[in-house]
């Protein structure tokens, strides 16, 4: 049973950066995709990134796009997912999901880790 922790989240204030971890149990990072997805109260939970067995491709939802950036260190087992200039619609709890197919759709990630809480204040 493949494990995800996320951590890094917290409060900071609108403009300022987090770096969200995504560490897995053992190496399944090694032989999927890895996407982040954040879920704010009263939405559904939607895409915001994702990172492919191969590291040169990546994808990001419009609303991050230049701000956020995925990454990952496979030795390791963790992706992180940078975010910079934070804002306030950017509170959510954000969720890693693992599964091997590069997508931006959460059914298409098997194995999903608690969530992380961030919330950006303006």
């Amino acid at each position: 049973q493949v494990q995800l922790v996320e951590t890094g989240g917290g409060l900071v204030q609108a403009g300022n950066s987090l770096r969200l971890s995504c560490a897995a149990s053992e190496r399944t990072f090694n032989f999927g995709a890895v996407a982040w997805f954040r879920q704010a109260p009263g939405k559904e939970r939607e895409f915001v990134a994702a990172i492919a067995r191969s590291v040169l491709i990546t994808t990001y939802a419009d609303s991050v796009k230049g701000r956020f950036t995925i990454s990952r260190d496979n030795p390791k087992n963790t992706v992180y997912l940078q975010m910079n200039n934070l804002k306030p619609e950017d509170t959510a709890v954000y969720y890693c999901g693992t599964g091997g197919i590069f997508s931006t759709e959460s059914r298409r990630y098997d194995y999903w880790g608690q969530g992380t809480q961030v919330t950006v204040s303006s």
